[in-house]
């Protein structure tokens, strides 16, 4: 979806519906703002015209209840909805706003909200009005922050695992789409913080300049990601073990690759060992990568990871400073460290807490025969010790700590096992390791905040081999059935 010039709205729509697997329930995200309103008009005409394309068509709106005016923009949307026999739900922001960060806990809460007006529709997927201006914009404010071209906003992203978010219109232009509503009669509304000078967007837009070398460096950018995506699968594939879900291997030949991958992957395993939602930047990057290729063995941190070059290759496991625990009530649910999803079904209050290694505790290790050693996995467990098997997702028990160690990896460096144990998941409730019937209601899986919450479709193949590796269930495949018009 990468095309040289901006492109009609009309012709965007059809591209879209024709790359679409059918049949296909499409839940439209609209505010009630010219983009959004646009989108919804044009998969409804295109929707009518054709009647064999097998969609059907919803639409949500959320009031982040931030301004008095945003209730009645929500039944404005409504009515125009119910004129196009297009189902609609308004979902209000409840939760108490933060003075601080208000921009990207408002998105945060728009996505989660999407997803669940999502499921109450049945819906496959959501499609939000983001254009070639929103894209400009991305570009600009993330040029001022990196170095490298930025892939900017992605045309296909799987939000929660759950939903893939789509966006048709985002190479045709804001005034494209205004010309488009107004030759039909279709008034739209101004949100007034879309003038507002504190938000960034709002300087960057009043600033830019028309620029057509943004969209060819995210052209550039998003077709080096995506082979980058797939060659650091195959790196993977070749050169990376995981022991016991805790301690990652980076194998020697594996350091002597290309550097882009290696860039690439190191810097995405260190996000998800290191619970963070964002790669290392630049000049961590950097400092790791010459610590990683230049042989001499040693131990240096980055990104809450401490990699641990050795003979036998490179150790990463999570540092044992920083971890926080979480507390659960019953039937709640929750991401600890950024590094595990838990559920507690229990009948109490848990605590998850980071191991403690001169005392047992019960930790989630992976089951990894289950795993094919091509995807990276060479121990084995077998599951006749002192241990209870839990309601878990993707092959993760609990374990004791003193017999996995001592049983099972007793061929890893000693002290970058005995940090990995430090690292893992300990499970307890009133000031007790739980026993094993509480342990068998708590769901514990791996979580990968770099990928779990907002994956796009560039590290799609990657974070999908990565999954295997952990013993995860596959990610959701696109809901296309073309991406840059080639079949897939």
């Amino acid at each position: 979806m990468f095309p040289e010039d901006p492109i009609s709205p009309e012709a965007a729509v059809d591209r879209f519906l024709t790359s679409l697997k059918t049949p296909a329930r499409i839940l439209v995200a609209i505010s009630g703002g010219s983009d959004s309103t646009g989108l919804l008009l044009l998969l409804s005409e295109a929707q009518k015209a054709a009647p064999n394309l097998s969609i059907s068509l919803c639409a949500a709106t959320i009031d982040h209840a931030l301004r008095p005016e945003s209730a009645d923009e929500a039944r404005q949307v409504a009515a125009l909805c119910a004129s196009l026999g297009i189902p609609h739900r308004t979902m209000v922001w409840q939760n108490a706003k933060p003075k601080t960060g208000i921009m990207a806990a408002a998105r945060e809460a728009r996505y989660g909200l999407l997803a669940e007006a999502a499921e109450a529709f049945e819906a496959n997927l959501i499609v939000t009005g983001h254009t070639a201006d929103d894209q400009r914009e991305t570009l600009r404010m993330r040029g001022m922050r990196a170095e490298q071209i930025s892939t900017g906003i992605a045309d296909a992203v799987l939000f929660d695992r759950r939903f893939w978010i789509l966006r048709p219109l985002l190479f045709s232009t804001r005034t494209d789409i205004r010309a488009f509503l107004s030759a039909r009669g279709v008034s739209w509304i101004d949100d007034p913080s879309n003038e507002d000078m504190k938000y960034e967007r709002v300087r960057t837009r009043r600033q830019l300049s028309a620029e057509a070398d943004a969209e060819r460096d995210m052209r550039g950018a998003g077709q080096e990601r995506l082979a980058l995506a797939s060659e650091g699968a195959e790196w993977l594939d070749r050169y990376f073990r995981l022991h016991g879900g805790l301690l990652g291997q980076v194998m020697p030949d594996g350091l002597k690759q290309d550097r882009a991958v290696l860039d690439y992957a190191l810097g995405r395993l260190a996000a998800v060992f290191g619970g963070q939602p964002f790669v290392p930047g630049r000049v961590q990057m950097e400092r790791l990568l010459a610590f990683a290729v230049g042989g001499k063995p040693g131990r240096m941190t980055v990104g809450r990871v401490v990699f641990d070059l050795r003979r036998d290759g490179l150790y990463l496991a999570r540092e044992s400073r920083g971890i926080l625990p979480l507390v659960l009530r019953p039937g709640e649910a929750g991401v600890w460290d950024g590094r595990f999803a838990v559920r507690n079904g229990s009948v109490a209050s848990i605590a998850i807490e980071a191991a403690a290694t001169h005392s047992p505790s019960f930790l989630c290790l992976s089951q990894e025969s289950s795993v094919s050693k091509s995807l990276g996995t060479e121990d084995s467990l077998s599951l006749h010790m002192e241990s209870f098997t839990a309601r878990t997702r993707g092959g993760w028990i609990p374990v004791t700590s003193t017999g996995m160690r001592e049983h099972h990896f007793g061929h890893l460096p000693k002290a970058a096992w005995k940090r990995a144990i430090a690292s893992a998941p300990a499970l307890s409730a009133e000031g007790a390791y739980l026993a094993s019937e509480s342990v068998r209601s708590v769901d514990l899986a791996p979580y990968f905040a770099l990928f779990d919450r907002f994956l796009t479709r560039f590290d799609f193949t990657f974070a999908d081999r990565l999954s295997a590796v952990f013993s995860r269930v596959p990610y959701a495949e696109p809901p296309l059935r073309s991406i840059d018009g080639k079949t897939i």
